[in-house]
């Protein structure tokens, strides 16, 4: 489990993946995760498989359905990448819960500076809308994000400059590919008002 506040930004030196075939993402970071570890990467939860200590890199195993599910096919060498270690027993859950479950890819449509924020319109896949109220969560990128507005299908967001500076979120290209997880809480309820409804 993840909370979707960003530990640091890692940068992608190696990216040996395709859909087809999937392959290996390695990054180099501060975090000293060792193989086994979960770690997630733009928001999508990965299993460390080798820490290079010397090199200061941690490689990811990514399948194909990985690739095909979310936007981290779409990295390169030089990517900047958020980093988030699992949470540990006894640390506090100061984001939302987020699972790194990447639900689909989102793309950014709009971006526009409002006094010392940055508003952020992004394209939500047509399946996850109903997951979505204003003053709610989001996971965008790995980080955990307070809905603003629904507006025409889409999320808005307003980041600050904290938020901007210790992430990719600041650095975000208008139609680029974004990793999208809805709060999972949303998710349990519609399935628990679909069984009920059902009569099971």
């Amino acid at each position: 489990m993840f909370t979707g506040l960003v530990s640091e930004l890692g940068t992608v030196v190696g990216h040996d993946a395709a859909a087809a075939s999937g392959g290996r993402i390695t990054v180099a970071c501060g975090l000293a995760e060792e193989p086994g570890a979960s770690v997630a990467v733009n928001g999508a939860c990965l299993t460390v498989v080798e820490h290079d200590a010397e090199a200061g890199t941690l490689a990811f195993d990514v399948m194909p359905e990985t690739l095909r599910v979310t936007a981290l096919g779409s990295l390169e060498a030089g990517s900047r990448v958020n980093l988030e270690p699992a949470l540990r027993a006894g640390q506090p859950l100061g984001g939302h819960i987020v699972q790194g479950h990447v639900d689909g890819i989102g793309h950014v449509a709009r971006q526009q500076p409002e006094g010392n924020a940055l508003l952020v319109e992004v394209e939500l896949p047509a399946d996850l809308g109903r997951y979505v109220v204003e003053r709610g969560s989001i996971c965008i990128d790995g980080v955990s994000l307070t809905v603003m507005g629904r507006p025409d299908g889409r999320v808005l967001l307003s980041l600050i400059p904290e938020t901007r500076d210790r992430t990719t979120l600041g650095g975000m290209r208008d139609g680029q590919p974004v990793n999208v997880e809805v709060d999972v809480l949303a998710r349990y309820v519609e399935a628990a008002l679909s069984s009920r409804l059902a009569g099971s």
